[in-house]
């Protein structure tokens, strides 16, 4: 998982093409503006999800991974707390090919904070549970673009 700013771009250029088509793509178009939904950048390759929720507490939650597609959470707006694991400490259950949803449990060992502009990507082996209060419930709007791997 990289965690970061995209102010601070030019700090991460290990990370893959397609995650800088993303921040390409955001600075290109006024993801706040966009409405609810999946918007399609390259066809299957790339692909934006704009979710718009209110965040809640960590037990109403579920913990997920992906092994089709990159997870490049971008926030912007609002205040979100991301919980982080490795698969390999989660009680994994069934993968669902045709959502790329891989659910499973445990506990987190990690946490991020995304106000906007802040990032997180989750590659295959991060377990994350999104949409968590941070220090109070509120009503958030981001971007998680899928990149094809």
């Amino acid at each position: 998982m990289i965690f970061g700013n995209i102010q601070n771009l030019r700090e991460y250029l290990c990370m893959e093409d397609g995650i800088f088509e993303c921040f390409n793509y955001a600075k290109e178009n006024n993801l706040s503006a966009y409405d609810r939904g999946c918007h399609e950048i390259d066809a299957k390759r790339i692909f934006v999800n704009i979710m718009e929720y209110e965040t809640v507490k960590p037990e109403d939650r579920f913990w997920e991974a992906h092994r089709e597609y990159l997870d490049v959470h971008l926030m912007l707006e609002g205040t979100e707390r991301i919980d982080l694991n490795f698969i390999q400490n989660m009680d994994v259950k069934e993968y669902a090919a045709k959502d790329d949803f891989l659910s499973m449990d445990g506990e987190k060992n990690a946490s991020v904070i995304l106000k906007p502009g802040d990032f997180l990507v989750c590659y295959p082996t991060d377990a994350h549970r999104t949409a968590v209060a941070a220090d109070k419930q509120e009503n958030i709007k981001k971007a998680i673009f899928k990149v094809k791997i």
